[in-house]
């Protein structure tokens, strides 16, 4: 059972966010989560004479956040210096073992980086782009003739390439901005036993039973 914040602790958090105290530095005063601070931190007021001292602090935070990004990303470059042929493999792997059905090679997803990834993936295989069977699904105050160019354009596909537009109930407000994008592969049999077998070998590979 979650213990109770006293109206002691609620005074406290809110006297520190009055004189400019940080998020991190009321968690550490009162021993209180990020979660409980911020909840009675919202819509307090800094006082004239503190608020230029936080602005420095949070304005510090934002730096060595930057910082922080900045060495991952460094890091990153360095890890994938180069992706191969197997590289995207293991990657087409990946993004199928979460996101594909498994009864046929079909993906949907409302992500336009992962359905270009895993198209391109699909290539190492000898996939080509005139197998591939697009349909998309909006809803109903979007624009079908837009989202085709989109989809088109952002996968590198032919617009004739896409075959169906599936018009769903409801608007998109709050939802995927382009609706959700579905490729299947024509005549993919082999394909998709070569590529399930893989998840399989790979699952064998590295995955100890329990």
């Amino acid at each position: 059972m979650p213990k109770l914040v006293t109206k002691e602790i609620i005074k406290k958090i809110i006297e520190l966010r009055n004189t400019g105290h940080s998020l991190s530095e009321i968690r550490n005063i009162t021993g209180k989560p990020n979660s409980t601070v911020s909840k009675y931190i919202q819509g307090v007021n800094v006082l004239p004479a503190y608020k230029k001292i936080l602005q420095i602090k949070q304005g510090g935070s934002k730096k060595r956040s930057e910082i922080a990004w900045a060495y991952a990303k460094k890091e990153a470059n360095k890890i994938i210096s180069n992706i191969s042929k197997r590289d995207k493999i293991f990657l087409m792997l990946g993004l199928y073992w979460g996101e594909g059905t498994k009864r046929e090679l079909n993906i949907i997803n409302g992500d336009p980086d992962l359905i270009k990834a895993f198209i391109v993936c699909l290539k190492e295989i000898g996939v080509q782009g005139k197998d591939l069977r697009i349909t998309l699904r909006i809803f109903e105050d979007m624009d079908s003739d837009k989202e085709v160019d989109f989809w088109a354009k952002y996968i590198g596909i032919p617009k004739e390439v896409i075959n169906n537009v599936n018009i769903l109930f409801g608007k998109k407000v709050g939802k995927l901005p382009h609706g959700m994008c579905r490729v299947r592969v024509a005549k993919a049999g082999k394909y998709f036993k070569l590529l399930m077998s893989m998840i399989d070998v790979f699952r064998e590979k590295t995955l100890k039973p329990l």
